[in-house]
């Protein structure tokens, strides 16, 4: 059994999420490192590190210069596919197994969640399962999209239906957040007991918001980042060692206290 006076960090969370009536998961781009995704920000191995994806990931550019937009987004598409979910994706799904974890709220668009067994997750900013075509609205799954781009003359996939060039299911610079899933995050933050923040830096608004909301109706909120985030004061726990080590801290520490 679990020490209840212990002081060590996991026994802190497990108590927490044991004790909990509702645990949420809010998740970023760091739980997706350890399956060989970069995050965006990390100096020299982000995303962001030698590319400005906020300038051609935007909706203008898939507009305007859909070679452009797509010579980036089908390299992404191809290398995002073959991936596999980590450590850290099974460790959220042995909890809600567990009967500990209500959902999983995610800025991730790499299906990893999914792929791992999560039933309930709301994808913030889309995902790379598929394309749309906004001119007549069908629709192409991810290896369809991928045979498009490998066929088409210029990189850009294209409506079979009626040659309209492909957006991807993802919500780019200069879209909205998609306002259904977008409203469930926010019911579920203000209404969960727990916020368990993974691998976010939590400063991309409106999904940095959240916690806030999850505090105003009374959540504790606990994070797990490597990065520093605005909400660490606020966190009643904080972790920030790699994350499949510390949720396997978290499920060990589970275990102890018999949850």
């Amino acid at each position: 059994m679990s020490d209840p006076t212990s002081t060590d960090p996991h026994d802190r969370l497990a108590r927490l999420v044991a004790g909990a009536g509702s645990v949420v998961a809010l998740t970023g781009a760091g739980i997706s490192v350890p399956s060989g995704i970069p995050d965006y920000r990390t100096p020299g191995t982000g995303l962001w590190a030698d590319t400005d994806l906020a300038e051609i990931a935007h909706v203008d550019v898939w507009r305007s210069d859909p070679v452009r937009f797509w010579s980036f987004y089908g390299d992404r598409f191809a290398s995002l596919g073959p991936v596999q979910p980590n450590a850290a994706h099974r460790a959220l799904v042995e909890l809600e197994r567990r009967g500990l974890l209500d959902a999983v709220l995610t800025q991730n668009i790499d299906t990893l969640h999914s792929r791992a067994g999560s039933a309930d997750v709301v994808e913030l900013h889309g995902s790379i399962a598929g394309c749309h075509c906004p001119a007549c609205g069908a629709r192409a799954p991810l290896a369809d999209v991928l045979d498009l781009i490998a066929a088409s003359a210029d990189g850009v996939p294209r409506c079979t239906a009626c040659g309209g060039v492909l957006k991807p299911d993802v919500v780019l610079f200069g879209d909205m957040l998609p306002e259904q899933a977008l409203h469930r995050a926010e019911r579920l933050a203000l209404s969960c007991d727990l916020l368990l923040c993974i691998g976010s830096s939590l400063v991309v608004w409106p999904v940095a918001e959240l916690p806030k909301l999850a505090l105003a109706g009374g959540a504790d909120l606990a994070i797990v980042t490597a990065s520093a985030t605005p909400y660490d004061d606020e966190a009643a726990v904080r972790l920030s060692g790699d994350v499949v080590d510390e949720l396997a801290g978290l499920i060990a520490a589970l275990d102890r206290l018999g949850a």
